[in-house]
């Protein structure tokens, strides 16, 4: 790991090539394999953590601290912290009382690999170890940064944030469900939008950057945040699974309601470009600096995974 952020020119795809392996070998080296009663649940937090993904939200933090010329070393702590976070929905998520999934990034999921009580604890485990990596001095030198990294983190994985956007998520499989456009919207910016937002406005906090920065960022990473989900709403509809890694048609086939099942492909297409030429304009206060940011809201609603 290189302790200066990357060079601006590097390309979008050369920038999340290089962060995802930034991040591979901080999960690889921060999670060692162990030996005794812990063995079984550091493999399956390893098998969680190091299975790829996009790894869309540390590259946001990573990004993010690089407009404010941040250690690179101390950005990695806290973009791995965020994707332990991350890791751990999705262990959850895919747990036979949630979404029930047998396929996660390719490979079967952690339940299906282990067993459902590793699951859980995996998940309990990468949520805790999230919090011990931003507490830690190594990630800034300044313990007020550190303790206001602790709280957005926590926020936007609590109950008035990714947790609770999943109990809404659940609500919405309802037969007796009545989820209106602002309904929808209101729970994925809890359940998808909530943790975007953290990774990128932590990066500013890393910089200990002023309020107006902060505040576009966190413009930026709503309306990217919710251009994702779309756009992963739409995947669901149009994907194929050799391309997502993950079972597709769930959404119509339990009655949930999506921006898609509410909008239609061609309305709910549209205002994900919307968005993502919303979220751009938010990020004009950092010129080039944030060039990359800009070519990732396009990426988004590009992508087939």
């Amino acid at each position: 790991m290189t302790d200066v952020a990357l060079k601006p020119a590097l390309s979008l795809t050369s920038a999340l090539a290089a962060a995802a392996a930034d991040i591979e070998k901080a999960l690889d080296r921060l999670l060692p394999p162990a030996i005794g009663p812990e063995a079984r649940l550091m493999e399956a937090m390893r098998y969680a953590s190091l299975s790829g993904g996009k790894r869309l939200r540390p590259f946001l933090v990573l990004e993010a601290a690089g407009i404010f010329d941040v250690q690179r070393a101390c950005a990695i702590r806290a973009a791995t912290a965020v994707e332990c976070v991350h890791c751990y929905s999705l262990v959850h998520d895919d747990l036979p009382a949630m979404d029930d999934d047998d396929l996660r990034r390719g490979k079967p999921t952690v339940h299906k690999a282990f067993d459902e009580a590793t699951a859980v604890l995996a998940g309990d485990a990468l949520l805790t170890f999230a919090f011990e990596l931003l507490a830690a001095p190594e990630t800034h030198d300044d313990p007020r940064v550190r303790l206001e990294l602790v709280a957005l983190l926590a926020q936007a994985s609590g109950p008035h944030g990714m947790v609770g956007g999943q109990m809404a998520d659940l609500a919405a499989e309802s037969a007796e469900a009545d989820f209106d456009l602002g309904a929808i919207t209101r729970m994925q910016k809890m359940k998808t939008g909530a943790l975007i937002q953290a990774a990128a406005e932590a990066g500013a906090i890393l910089g200990k950057a002023s309020q107006e920065a902060r505040a576009a960022l966190r413009a930026y990473a709503h309306d990217l945040g919710l251009a994702f989900q779309i756009a992963d709403d739409l995947l669901d509809v149009e994907g194929r699974i050799e391309d997502t890694g993950k079972a597709v048609a769930k959404d119509a086939a339990r009655g949930k309601a999506t921006f898609v099942s509410i909008l239609g492909v061609e309305r709910a297409r549209a205002q994900a470009e919307r968005l993502v030429d919303q979220a751009i304009a938010h990020l004009a206060l950092f010129g080039s600096r944030a060039d990359r940011l800009s070519a990732l809201a396009r990426y988004v609603i590009e992508r087939k995974s």
